[in-house]
């Protein structure tokens, strides 16, 4: 997922899509556990998405702001 994408996103949507990716993380974290995970780099790949995610909400937040 590119931040261009999620720039056009508002700040409910991208609370929706924090709320999804955290969802899919738990949800990949408990296949490893049980072995049933083959590509551990979407781990990796969720956490980066997450962290996108929340560092343009809090741009936004912080523009709604001034």
């Amino acid at each position: 997922m590119k931040a261009d994408e999620l720039r056009d996103l508002t700040t409910e949507e991208l609370a929706q899509k924090e709320r999804e990716l955290k969802r899919k993380l738990f949800n990949l974290r408990f296949q490893r556990a049980t072995g049933a995970l083959d590509n551990t780099a979407e781990l990796v790949k969720t956490r980066h998405d997450i962290a996108r995610v929340m560092t343009l909400a809090r741009e936004k937040t912080r523009e709604a702001r001034r």
